[in-house]
């Protein structure tokens, strides 16, 4: 047997965890900034704020690796709509770093002040980050590697932030509910598709 005759497979094992993952960090963050509003205010410095806003930080790099995920497992399954893949890909990392930017003003405001973000960062930012996975989900959808309902719910939950931050938790809720039955698809090298969980 050579090695052209091993059947080569792609699968991302790590897919899910890591979408899942993402979605309990931003409820993390939801909840402490619930607690650290309690007086009416937020406490910027105070272990709330930070802790929160490390939380949130870490939940986009994750989110930035479900994009990346989602984009290879999308481009392996099915490559006939590979701009597609790679523009709503592109589109979601560059809002991924525009929020990361935006946390890393908040936990250090010398670095805001030495480089305050833009406002197309503070307004483009989060759409094109919410642009960008949601397309991904939908043609995750198209090949049956999530239920219709999931980007749904994750437009549900981004929508529920977006009017109101203080509605975080339920957003990351519905957010953790869409991503949650996503499954991974390994391709042999029959070109026949190979369930993973």
């Amino acid at each position: 047997m050579t090695l052209t005759d091993t059947p080569r497979r792609t699968s991302y094992p790590w897919l899910r965890p890591t979408g899942v993952t993402a979605s309990l960090l931003l409820l993390g963050y939801g909840l402490l900034r619930l607690v650290d509003r309690l007086d009416g205010q937020s406490d910027k410095g105070a272990w709330a704020w930070n802790t929160g806003h490390t939380l949130f930080l870490f939940g986009i790099v994750a989110f930035g690796a479900l994009i990346v995920g989602l984009h290879g497992l999308l481009r392996t399954v099915s490559p006939r709509l590979r701009a597609v893949d790679d523009i709503a890909a592109v589109a979601g990392l560059i809002g991924a770093a525009g929020f990361i930017f935006v946390i890393l003003g908040d936990l250090f405001p010398r670095f805001a002040e030495a480089v305050p973000p833009p406002d197309v960062v503070l307004l483009g930012g989060p759409m094109l980050f919410e642009l960008g996975l949601l397309a991904l989900l939908v043609r995750a959808v198209v090949l049956r590697l999530l239920p219709l309902w999931g980007p749904v719910l994750v437009l549900a939950g981004f929508v529920a932030i977006a009017v109101d931050l203080d509605l975080l938790p339920v957003g990351a809720a519905l957010v953790f509910g869409g991503l949650f039955p996503l499954r991974t698809r390994a391709v042999g090298s029959e070109g026949g598709p190979d369930q993973a969980a």
